[in-house]
């Protein structure tokens, strides 16, 4: 499961301001998110929110945990993660 929205705006981004930063539309961009995006338009993301390419992805068994994360200058950073039924 592709994990764009959050993790730009998380960044600081909407999903607008991403698509201008890679040079596409903001209509383009949705629908790839809500599609099948090619590795180059993933790569591309990526680059662009300065975050691993698989940072874009929820792990394979880890969607009932919550990812935690630091907020450095602005950008936050993943740190690890924990069961979401540990957080109340």
């Amino acid at each position: 499961m592709l994990r764009i929205r959050e993790v730009a705006k998380m960044r600081g981004y909407t999903i607008t301001s991403l698509a201008e930063k890679i040079g596409m539309s903001q209509v383009s961009l949705s629908r790839i998110i809500n599609g099948n995006p090619t590795a180059e338009t993933l790569n591309k993301i990526s680059e662009a929110l300065n975050v691993d390419i698989r940072e874009l992805f929820t792990p394979t068994g880890e969607a009932e945990n919550e990812t935690l994360y630091v907020k450095r200058s602005n950008n936050f950073i993943p740190i690890g993660s924990i069961k979401k039924d540990l957080i109340k």
